[in-house]
């Protein structure tokens, strides 16, 4: 499986009502380019014969009032429909992208001059406001574009606003302005690249109110004018006739209804399919031998093979990460800071944000390919159990309410039997009083207690696998001792698989059954935790000496790891650990190992031993 493999085309992804919504728009487009050519001489054809006529095999909507055929000029007029639409569309993405997106880069108070701008577009209503734009700048087509521009505007302001307040608070865009770099380079190069995607999918969506919004404009009589011609205008002279001959309507209608349909179907559609994209979702990358496309191992709760996580620009924190679990077994997953230990758990879960993408060559729970569970069926299976249990609980919610919440979305039971299974699910947890915890908020109880919570929230279900990240770096060591009795507790009881993520290896050599070690995205060394004592790779050995213990001399530094690991993006052909390894040759910094089988249930990544 190469990192690098292809995604599948967007075409693949549209299902339903998303590829009836492509129909439409493929073959609104093709009729915006061919109907000039082949009905145009028709639709300017006078002919006083045939004035006001309704309904004739002639004339199968009926002609206007110079005798011009309405079907005809139905479809001659899709080209400046649309063409008009799309102006409308590019002026308000582009006004809308540039108001939205200067708040992240403007000093307070000017940013919010323009934060308060965007809230007061956004709350006056969108027709009024293209209507007065239109008015102010002129009856006609162009006053009807700049009025649907400004009206689509607000909506983009909000959306970029709301994506670049995210972005606009990483490292990399504080760094840039701890820099020196000007605004608007941190706005086109940090900012806008990285929130590009949502607002192209937005586009469709746009494009299709900007449709519906031009014909009405035309309809009231504000856009087009004699002697051009929308479907807006076709309907705005026909609806005086529509009590005596209501097929002249018919025609300006139905095309504006389907087109719009169109239009916000294949961009539901697209939004959705980005959504499950990665950074939300993860893809299946084409095995690359035989043994990645056979039948599921029987025996593991969680199959992971090749799991690589990329981000723009040759970012790679995870590189092919192979991993299973059995029914009732803890793996600890261990490694310095960076070593890619979150981000694994992140795309297990399919929590990986967004720029990132998850390839795989598999990757299943229970047996089943994620990609085929249902929401609910995940959400009762994968039990996530975080290191900052106050983000992991809404601070505006009742411990209690967000508890029963899981098994009122995953499992539909009722309000009544929810509440009292999470008060159940409290107290199994050790939490004293759990009436009284559950009607309190997160911020009312201790490390330990919210902890706790978050660990009762993953039972609401019945998890077969519980990834916990980190969960007792915040706390004191009394309660991470109680903590970590509990989550054996929880799973000799339910038998569930743990995924249990740390950088501290003596606290997974005491809970866990297996250990994995990380650096640099890869596992360097797996082995048994009960055989830590005899690790094999060089970084797994300087680990376990950097802890200290009761024989340690305290008038001598704490032994350390000379050096730092590589950033994802600088990870070289060769072993990631040579620069640090007192064992390193010249075949270690040219030529990486591959994971071995060493006996005992042992894989090691290295040449040397």
């Amino acid at each position: 499986m190469s990192q690098d493999a292809p995604r599948p085309p967007w075409h693949a992804r549209l299902r339903g009502p998303g590829a009836a919504g492509a129909v439409i728009v493929t073959g609104m487009v093709a009729l915006a380019v061919a109907a000039p050519l082949i009905w145009g001489g028709t639709a300017e054809r006078i002919d006083a014969a045939a004035i006001l006529q309704g309904t004739s095999p002639a004339h199968p909507l009926g002609t206007d009032n110079l005798g011009r055929d309405l079907l005809a000029r139905v479809l001659v007029a899709t080209r400046l429909s649309l063409l008009l639409a799309l102006a409308a569309t590019l002026i308000g993405a582009v006004a809308g992208v540039v108001l939205g997106a200067l708040p992240s880069v403007l000093p307070r108070r000017a940013a919010r001059l323009a934060t308060d701008t965007v809230n007061a577009l956004v709350a006056f209503p969108g027709l009024l406001l293209a209507m007065f734009t239109a008015v102010v700048t002129g009856l006609g087509a162009r006053g009807a574009v700049l009025g649907i521009g400004a009206a689509i505007a607000p909506g983009f302001a909000r959306l970029t606003q709301t994506l670049a307040a995210r972005v606009a608070g990483a490292d990399y865009v504080a760094a840039a302005r701890m820099l020196g770099v000007s605004r608007r380079r941190i706005l086109t190069r940090h900012v806008l690249p990285n929130i590009a995607e949502p607002l192209i999918l937005n586009l469709a969506q746009a494009f299709g109110g900007a449709l519906l919004g031009l014909a009405g404009m035309s309809f009231l009589g504000l856009g087009v004018q004699p002697p051009q011609y929308d479907w807006g205008r076709l309907l705005f002279d026909g609806f005086p006739r529509i009590y005596v001959t209501p097929e002249v309507a018919l025609g300006p209608a139905a095309a504006i209804a389907l087109a719009g349909i169109g239009f916000n179907l294949l961009g539901d559609a697209l939004a959705r399919a980005a959504a499950r994209t990665p950074g939300t979702g993860r893809e299946r990358a084409a095995p690359p031998v035989a043994r990645e496309a056979g039948e599921p191992d029987p025996g593991a709760v969680l199959e992971v093979r090749d799991l690589t996580v990329t981000f723009p620009g040759g970012v790679t924190p995870v590189r092919e990460l192979s991993l299973t679990i059995a029914p009732g077994e803890i793996v600890g997953l261990v490694g310095e800071s960076g070593s890619g230990k979150s981000l694994t758990a992140a795309a297990i879960g399919g929590l990986v944000p967004y720029p990132g993408t998850v390839t795989y060559g598999a990757l299943r729970l229970g047996g089943r390919d994620v990609d085929t569970l249902s929401d609910r069926e995940l959400g009762t299976a994968l039990a996530m159990v975080f290191q900052d249990p106050l983000a992991a609980l809404n601070p505006a919610l009742k411990v209690g309410g967000q508890l029963a919440e899981v098994a009122v979305v995953h499992e539909g039971a009722g309000r009544a039997e929810a509440r009292r299974r999470a008060v159940d699910r409290l107290g199994h947890v050790h939490l004293p009083e759990p009436e009284r915890v559950a009607a309190r908020h997160p911020h009312e109880l201790s490390g330990g207690m919210r902890q706790r919570a978050v660990i009762a929230m993953g039972l609401m279900g019945t998890p077969r696998l519980i990834v916990a990240d980190e969960p007792t770096t915040a706390l004191d060591v009394t309660v991470q001792r109680q903590i970590l009795r509990l989550l054996r507790e929880v799973v000799d009881e339910t038998g569930a698989a743990t995924l249990f993520i740390s950088h501290d290896i003596a606290v997974v050599g005491e809970l866990c059954d297996r250990v994995v070690v990380m650096y640099a995205g890869r596992v360097v060394e797996e082995l048994p935790a009960d055989r830590l004592a005899d690790a094999a790779h060089p970084y797994t050995k300087a680990l376990i000496a950097s802890l200290p213990d009761l024989d340690t001399d305290r008038a001598r530094p704490l032994a350390g790891i000379p050096g730092a690991q590589p950033a994802p993006a600088g990870v070289g052909l060769g072993c990631a650990f040579a620069p640090r390894c007192a064992l390193a040759t010249d075949r270690c910094e040219t030529e990486r190992p591959r994971l071995a089988a060493r006996g005992g249930g042992r894989r090691v990544a290295c040449w040397e031993v």
